[in-house]
């Protein structure tokens, strides 16, 4: 009995560790599970914050999407817009570019329109003018007279820039006053810088070289220097030394082109020779009738077309200046400005077409020139003999307001102009008022002599 209560003593402690370790281990499954339920709780709670915040960003994106959209869309428009706005205002600028092309058109045509209706006006006069005058001529007699008076014209042609330069030799003194003096003249006459202080530097040397001290001396020092200035224009027109001479004469509208060519036919005749005349201005009515008028008054043949090509006109007169074995074909051309380039155009093809007629025509290219244009005068020059390579200058209404200077600036080779020949210069509307140029006639004239 003891025994089993010793036993059963000494396996009580054994039983209760036993229990005791159950316990701990229950605890720790217990412990264990409760973490396991706590970190799935965490893990649950971790995705479901990843899963709001992915559909929070994707909400984000969605509004982000809807606007950068919204904002393109917008841009778009006012693009659109804009388009439609810069399109509006190009078709405005055109419309407006369209207008004043137009307008400008217009006053073009109301220009040249007045142009011709002056030019014919002034046609009218010359013609009327003319035939005063030749019916004046015919009354007087010829030969010395005539001289004289064309020398009394031609000084009273030119007698503003006369009195200028001619009044400043009386009652001076030659000293630097009176070369300053000319200096101002010599410019206020169009004669320019170039020619002023060649013609003046060569006073000068002359003066101190020949000590001149009398105004009077000095004045005819100045004659003969310019007497020589203007000597390489002078040169006398090879009438008979081909036959036919063909002759293309140019200008700007005004110049007294046409009349030039009735005169010079008149002139030519009264040498023996026979002429022919082209219209070459097929545009412009009155100046066909006028030439034709001039062809009926000194009874010669015009070849004219109305409204034809001119190229065509002036290759049916050279060849039938050649079957008619005329002496003179004279081609008048269209007046023209140099600005006018279509126009500068077609008086090269005048003149190539002249050269297909004949290889070696025109002989003599003219340029007709208003003494009263000034130093214009010299970009007409120099823009026709770009064009069409002068040979000779005709300069014709040197009867009044004309300067004359502007020759010496030609001699000069003022301005980029070739010296060109000055074949004739005109001071009036009669038939004898053009005459061949003379470097010491002009000279005289231009001192008041």
């Amino acid at each position: 009995m003891a025994e089993a209560a010793r036993q059963a003593e000494a396996v009580r402690p054994a039983e209760a560790g036993r229990q005791v370790e159950a316990e701990r281990q229950s605890e720790a499954e217990r412990l264990a599970e409760a973490d396991r339920h706590q970190a799935e709780a965490e893990r649950q709670a971790e995705a479901d914050r990843q899963a709001e915040a992915d559909r929070q960003a994707e909400a984000d994106r969605q509004v982000e999407a809807e606007r950068q959209a919204e904002a393109e869309r917008q841009a778009e428009a006012e693009r659109q817009a804009e388009a439609e706005r810069q399109a509006e205002a190009e078709r405005q600028a055109e419309a407006d570019r369209q207008a004043e092309a137009e307008r400008l058109a217009e006053a073009e045509r109301q220009a040249e329109a007045e142009r011709l209706a002056e030019a014919e006006r002034q046609a009218e006069a010359e013609r009327q003018a003319e035939e005063a005058a030749q019916q004046s001529e015919a009354s007087s007699p010829v030969g010395a007279p005539v001289k004289s008076s064309w020398l009394a014209r031609l000084k009273k042609g030119l007698a503003r820039t006369g009195q200028s330069i001619g009044g400043l030799f009386v009652g001076v003194k030659v000293d630097e006053n009176l070369f300053e003096e000319l200096e101002t003249a010599l410019i206020m006459a169009d004669a320019g810088m170039e020619a002023t202080e060649k013609l003046l530097t060569a006073l000068r040397a002359r003066v101190r070289k020949e000590r001149l001290e009398d105004a009077a001396q000095v004045k005819n020092a100045l004659r003969d220097i310019l007497t020589d200035h203007l000597a390489p224009l002078e040169k006398p027109f090879p009438l008979g030394q081909i036959k036919p001479l063909i002759m293309m004469i140019a200008g700007v509208n005004g110049a007294g082109k046409t009349t030039s060519i009735g005169k010079l036919a008149f002139h030519f005749q009264a040498q023996d020779a026979k002429v022919l005349l082209a219209a070459g201005d097929t545009f412009r009515a009155a100046a066909r009738e006028q030439l034709m008028e001039w062809g009926a008054r000194n009874n010669v043949t015009v070849i004219a077309q109305e409204g034809g090509d001119p190229a065509a006109v002036a290759f049916d007169a050279v060849n039938a200046g050649r079957a008619r074995e005329v002496d003179v074909v004279m081609v008048d051309t269209a007046g023209r400005l140099p600005t006018q380039l279509h126009l500068m155009e077609e008086l090269k093809k005048i003149k190539r077409v002249i050269g297909k007629a004949d290889g070696n025509a025109p002989h003599e290219i003219l340029l007709v020139v208003d003494g009263n244009t000034g130093q214009n005068a010299l970009a007409q020059i120099r823009a026709f003999d770009a064009a069409i390579s002068l040979t000779g200058l005709v300069v014709t209404k040197l009867d009044g307001t004309a300067k004359g200077g502007t020759l010496a600036a030609v001699a000069a080779g003022s301005q980029g102009v070739r010296p060109i020949p000055v074949y004739w210069i005109g001071v009036g509307e009669g038939l004898n008022d053009l005459q061949p140029f003379v470097a010491r006639e002009f000279a005289a004239a231009l001192l008041g002599d």
